[in-house]
C-alpha cells in the first residue's frame, strides 16, 4: 500500500513540469504590416529584428512576429487590421506607413509604431511630435519633403529634359499630395509632368507601354512600397527603354536603377523595431516622441549611366554618398 502510494505520488510530481509549461503565458504577438513584398524587404526585416534585439527581444524566444505583406493590394487592409485588433496583438508595427491610418482608425488602445513619409501631425496620427498623446508614435522619414530635391537632382542629371514621366500609385494615401508637390516643383524648374498610374504589377507594364508611345525625357518613380518591391522589374524596363530614372530608395539603384535620393529606410525599420521593443517593456506611445530622419543619401549607378550614354556631372559625383561602379 505504501509502495503504491509512493509510486502514485512520484507520478504526480513528474507531471509538474508539464503542467507548468502548459500554464506559461503566451508570447506577445507583434502584427507587422507592410505594403511591400517579403522578397524585396529582407534587409529591412533584418533591420527591424536588429532594433528589437537592441531592446532584448528575439522572435520565437520572447515574442512572436506575424508578418503581413500587402504587395500593393491595399484592399486587404481593412480585414487584416480588423483581425489584428480583434485578437488584441501587443503592438501593430507599420514601417512604411501603409497601414497606420487604417490601424489608427480601428483602435485607440493597441499601441501602433509607424514609419511615415509625411508629417504625422498633419496626418492626424499624433497630437505633436514631442508628445504624441495617443496610442501611436514612430518615425517620419520625409518622403514628401524631398520630392523637390529629387526632381532637381534628376534635372541636374538630365539637363536637357523637358518632359518627365511620373509613375505614381493612385491607391496610396499620399498620391494626391505627392502629385501636387511635383507639379509645383516642376513649374519652378521649368519641366512638364506626365502622370502614369500603376497600382498593380500589370499596370506597371502598362505604364511603360505609355512611355514607349510618348517618349518622355526622364522618369520619376514616386516612393511607394509597390514600386520598391518591383525594383528589378522597373530597372529592367527603364534600361530596355533607355530612359533615365530617379528612385526613392537605394535598393532600386543596387539592382540596376540609375539614381536614388532619400532617407536611410533600413535605419527607419530599425527604429521602428526599437520603439516596438520599448513599448513591450512598458513604455507608452503617448510618451515616446516621434523621431525624424536625419540622414539623406544620394546613390548613383555609374554602370547604368554608361549604358544609357549619360555623363554624370562632376558636381553630382562629388556630392553622392555612394557611386556604384
Amino acid at each position: 500500500m505504501k509502495r503504491r502510494t509512493f509510486i502514485t505520488g512520484l507520478g504526480s510530481a513528474a507531471a509538474w513540469p508539464v503542467v507548468a509549461r502548459a500554464q506559461q503565458p503566451a508570447l506577445p504577438v507583434i502584427g507587422f504590416v507592410n505594403a511591400g513584398s517579403a522578397d524585396a524587404s529582407a534587409g529591412y526585416v533584418a533591420a527591424f529584428r536588429k532594433g528589437l534585439g537592441e531592446t532584448g527581444y528575439v522572435d520565437g524566444q520572447n515574442l512572436t512576429i506575424e508578418f503581413h505583406w500587402l504587395e500593393g493590394q491595399f484592399g486587404r487592409l481593412p480585414a487584416l487590421i480588423a483581425d489584428l485588433v480583434r485578437r488584441r496583438v501587443a503592438v501593430i508595427a507599420t514601417p512604411g506607413g501603409a497601414a497606420v491610418l487604417a490601424a489608427k482608425a480601428a483602435t485607440a488602445t493597441i499601441p501602433i509604431v509607424f514609419g511615415v513619409g509625411d508629417d504625422p501631425v498633419k496626418l492626424g496620427l499624433v497630437a505633436s511630435l514631442a508628445r504624441p498623446g495617443g496610442n501611436a508614435t514612430g518615425i517620419n522619414f520625409f518622403v514628401q519633403e524631398v520630392i523637390t530635391k529629387r526632381l532637381a537632382l534628376l534635372h541636374e542629371l538630365v539637363p536637357k529634359a523637358v518632359r518627365v514621366a511620373v509613375l505614381v500609385n493612385p491607391a496610396a494615401a499620399s498620391a494626391e499630395a505627392t502629385l501636387r508637390d511635383l507639379q509645383e516643383a516642376a513649374h519652378t524648374i521649368g519641366l512638364e509632368i506626365q502622370v502614369l498610374n500603376a497600382s498593380t504589377i500589370g499596370e506597371i507594364n502598362g505604364a511603360f507601354a505609355a512611355i514607349v508611345r510618348e517618349r518622355p525625357d526622364a522618369l520619376f518613380v514616386v516612393a511607394d512600397p509597390l514600386f520598391t518591391g518591383r525594383s528589378v522589374q522597373l530597372a529592367n524596363l527603364a534600361a530596355r527603354e533607355r530612359i533615365p530614372a530617379s528612385y526613392s530608395q537605394r535598393v532600386s539603384v543596387e539592382v540596376g536603377g540609375l539614381m536614388s535620393y532619400g532617407t536611410d529606410i533600413a535605419d527607419m525599420f530599425r527604429q521602428v523595431g526599437v520603439y516596438t521593443g520599448n513599448i513591450l517593456r512598458g513604455a507608452k506611445p503617448a510618451d515616446l516622441p516621434v523621431l525624424q530622419a536625419t540622414k539623406f543619401e544620394l546613390i548613383i549607378n555609374l554602370q547604368t549611366a554608361n549604358l544609357l550614354g549619360l555623363t554624370i556631372p562632376e558636381t553630382l559625383l562629388a556630392t553622392a554618398d555612394e557611386v556604384i561602379q
